[in-house]
């Protein structure tokens, strides 16, 4: 099989539930939680759109990602930068672009990103765009929320939301993250 068409992944552990990592062509193309009712489909989604196939084995990127997400779950950095490669429409990508200039830390809320793009009346398919990012914490669609802060849709679900707004509350006391950077 050609190397172009195999798309590597591997698990991390994270502490508030485990993520799946895929990179293709040495880029992140996926980091989504391994829990979610829609990872697997998205998943194939992927494959099928990349023409690839699934090996599950380190990348130099897979591991960059996984050194850079135990330094965001240990409070060591507030930014996740590797090479990322989106695979959706030209509206997703544009919505899932401006997700990285959320700060830290802050919260948008989908009326508001709606505006930022200067489609107010899209809110509806800003949220949709939001919901099928699977580039979660590379591209924090976690810090987007509903009118007056309510929490609303996450792959990770709602207590994964929270705990990762909480971890970027630089208030609040959070354990320390022991994270292991095993090969699995």
């Amino acid at each position: 099989m050609d190397r172009r068409n195999i798309i590597y992944y591997q698990y991390y552990a994270a502490p508030c539930g485990e993520l799946v990592l895929y990179s293709f062509n040495g880029r992140l193309c996926m980091c989504d939680w391994a829990n979610s009712h829609d990872q697997s489909s998205a998943s194939l989604e992927l494959r099928r759109e990349l023409k690839a196939e699934f090996v599950q084995k380190p990348t130099e990127v897979i591991r960059e990602a996984r050194r850079q997400l135990t330094a965001y779950f240990r409070r060591k950095t507030q930014v996740l930068k590797v090479p990322l490669l989106l695979v959706g429409t030209e509206f997703q990508k544009r919505v899932w672009e401006s997700l990285t200039t959320i700060p830290y830390g802050k919260t948008i809320t989908y009326s508001a990103l709606a505006r930022q793009l200067e489609m107010p009346a899209a809110t509806r398919a800003v949220a949709k765009a939001c919901a099928e990012n699977v580039l979660s914490l590379f591209l924090p669609c976690h810090r987007v929320v509903g009118k007056g802060g309510q929490l609303q849709g996450y792959s990770g679900g709602l207590d994964v939301k929270r705990f990762l707004l909480d971890l970027e509350d630089n208030t609040l006391f959070m354990p320390e993250f022991e994270g292991e950077l095993k090969e699995s």
